[in-house]
């Protein structure tokens, strides 16, 4: 899965990692993911995926900070929303 910097002016720093991974969920997926949630569901909010693209920070080869962002249209969408641009 693609990762990006949440930073445009980190891409230029060679020690920098990347810190968002932005992916593609399937509406299987998105299936499996509703179904595992609400396994583990206990109180409060259920989430909801749909089919589309997301985004969560967290670093490669490590588990998310937090749930993912979306669903977005396109990809260029969950990047811009995850570096808070307009």
């Amino acid at each position: 899965m693609p990762y990006v910097h949440s930073d445009k002016l980190l891409e230029s720093q060679p020690h920098a990692l990347p810190n968002v991974e932005v992916f593609y969920l399937t509406a299987t997926a998105a299936h499996n993911m509703n179904r595992d949630a609400d396994a583990d569901y206990e109180c409060g909010e259920r989430a909801r995926y749909t089919e589309g693209w997301y985004y969560a920070f967290g670093f490669p080869g490590c588990l998310w900070d937090g749930e993912p962002e979306g669903p977005f249209e396109t990809k260029a969408e969950a990047i811009a929303d995850a570096r808070g641009e307009d």
